[in-house]
């Protein structure tokens, strides 16, 4: 752009033109100068860029830095740069303030929260307890434990709503106050050294522009061969300089002596905040500690408690309270012997006769000769067989049952006798498939034979004898058909003899003056008449009773 030559008729213009841009502002645009000089066509806008150009490039500048030298009329310093960091300390500790009241009022909402959540810690206990009149009620138990539990969470419930009092009203002010305090001083910041900072920065920039002007027109004044306007004289300019200087160093120094005091206050003030900082949190310490000591207080109190209890106390009180329902250990133990229940001595559970006897097996033809068991004649007809007569080891269910009316009775030969019939122990089912069956019986003596012999009979109905030789078996049951077509019998009245429950009978076999086998006991039948020849009729007319004093259901 150097290179370019202007008319002559140009230059005056471009002398205005130059005189213009050195008169304005740097923030005057390039498009008003372009509008200044619309009337003439003849200049050209490169002839315009050239001169601004040059102008740029003639105009001094200012740098920002972190030093002041003396000598430099505007210094490269921004004087709003210390003001700017005092502020922004000031916001540093501000928002540290700031930080430590969220911190404190979080744990004071936690507080609060913990409070609640004890108390849904103590309805786990409020309810009494079950089965509670198992414990004793007296303080010292596992009751006076759970009393003691109740009230020790009410208490740790009542300790954390303290605590949210207590950092509410006495940690939360302290931090409030110290940040208004903060906010005060950054206020006062802003009003006096930031302000005068702007003050310095003005001044500067109306100096800076003063040294701009005169550097222009000294450079025109060499250019235009000496003459210029008495108010851009460069000795009218040079000292108006020395007046705008004066005045900026004036805002400087007296930024500087506020700067200076401020800087020295910041100590002081710093100190006092963190001495608020650490009297906030000395409090909070206070506050949450006496809530932790209280509630560890409590918790050992109740440990303590359960510790305190008698391994023995409960058990004792529960044995003095149901002594009544409890086993007394030194009380002897139940014996069979001593048990008595209602009809336990009924005259129908008395055999009319019991003993062992020997028994032909029927298996193969009898080749395995006899066995010995034990029969038993009962007052309900029948002759049952058990392996022995032991009712403790295992349950007594007759191996074989023979009701006696129901079955034909052999003659006795020497110490045997035979007795015809159905098995009924099978039951109903049972019974109604089973055959009829001779079996062979040997007693320990020809007397003990007939004693059996005897009561069979009796208890049969008198049913005819028969010879011991072998003979071809009949049928009960067809015997009773033959006699159900025949003219049914005629029975004449007579009195019942009474029921026995003690004692054995004098029967016939009584009379025959032969010793028993050993275990057999023979009773007077209650259903059938006693026969002559001995006997003795006790209370004719009298009526069998059951032995129980109550009425049924009631024993």
């Amino acid at each position: 752009m150097a290179g370019d030559r202007l008319e002559p008729q140009v230059e005056v213009k471009a002398a205005i033109l130059n005189d213009l841009v050195i008169g304005f502002d740097d923030s005057v645009t390039l498009g008003k100068i372009e509008l200044y000089f619309e009337w003439n066509s003849s200049l050209h806008l490169p002839s315009i860029h050239a001169i601004m150009a040059t102008h740029q490039q003639n105009l001094p500048t200012r740098t920002t830095g972190s030093t002041i030298e003396d000598d430099d009329a505007v210094p490269d310093i921004d004087p709003t740069n210390t003001s700017g960091l005092l502020q922004e300390r000031l916001q540093a500790y501000k928002h540290a303030c700031r930080y430590l009241e969220a911190y404190i009022s979080a744990t004071e909402k936690v507080q609060k929260a913990h409070a609640k959540e004890y108390e849904k810690v103590l309805k786990t206990v409020s309810d009494p307890l079950k089965e509670g009149h198992h414990f004793d009620q007296s303080l010292g138990g596992i009751a006076g434990l759970f009393e003691n539990i109740r009230s020790n969470t009410k208490g740790i419930a009542n300790s954390h709503l303290e605590a949210e009092k207590t950092i509410k009203g006495s940690v939360l002010p302290i931090l409030e106050r110290l940040h208004t305090e903060i906010k005060n001083k950054s206020k006062e910041l802003e009003k006096g050294a930031v302000k005068g900072s702007k003050e310095v920065d003005k001044a500067r920039n109306v100096t800076q522009k003063h040294i701009e002007l005169l550097g222009q027109h000294t450079a025109a004044s060499a250019s235009s061969g000496g003459k210029v306007d008495p108010s851009t004289d460069p000795y009218v300019l040079q000292r108006g300089v020395n007046h705008r200087l004066n005045k900026q160093v004036l805002e400087e120094n007296n930024n500087r002596h506020d700067l200076i005091e401020i800087q020295n206050s910041f100590a002081a003030f710093e100190a006092h905040v963190i001495q608020i900082f650490q009297q906030a949190l000395q409090t909070f310490l206070q506050c949450v500690g006496g809530q932790l000591e209280r509630q560890k207080a409590m918790y050992s109190d109740i440990v303590s408690t359960a510790q305190k209890i008698p391994l023995d106390f409960e058990f004792k009180g529960f044995v003095h309270r149901n002594n009544q329902l409890l086993v007394d250990p030194s009380a002897p133990k139940r014996d069979i012997s001593h048990i008595s229940f209602p009809n336990q001595n009924h005259a129908s559970t008395q055999p009319l006769i019991a003993g062992t006897l020997e028994r032909k097996s029927r298996a193969m033809g009898g080749l395995k000769g006899y066995s010995t068991n034990y029969y038993v004649v009962t007052r309900s007809k029948f002759l049952h067989e058990f392996k022995d007569d032991d009712d403790i080891r295992k349950d007594p269910s007759p191996d074989l049952s023979l009701y006696l009316p129901d079955c034909t009775i052999g003659a006795v030969s020497g110490e045997k006798f035979n007795v015809k019939g159905k098995d009924a122990s099978k039951g109903k089912v049972g019974g109604a498939f089973a055959m009829s069956h001779e079996l062979s019986f040997k007693a320990h003596s020809p007397a003990d034979a007939e004693r059996w012999y005897n009561v069979i009979k009796e208890t049969a109905g008198g049913s005819a004898t028969y010879s011991t030789e072998p003979m071809s078996p009949t049928s009960p049951v067809e015997s009773r058909n033959e006699a159900s077509q025949q003219q049914p019998p005629q029975y004449q009245e007579k009195s019942v003899a009474p029921v026995q429950t003690q004692g054995l009978g004098q029967g016939q076999g009584a009379s025959s003056g032969g010793p028993m086998s050993a275990g057999a006991q023979i009773q007077q039948p209650y259903n059938t008449p006693i026969s002559g020849g001995g006997g003795q009729n006790a209370g004719v007319g009298s009526t069998p009773t059951s032995g129980v004093e109550r009425k049924p259901g009631q024993y």
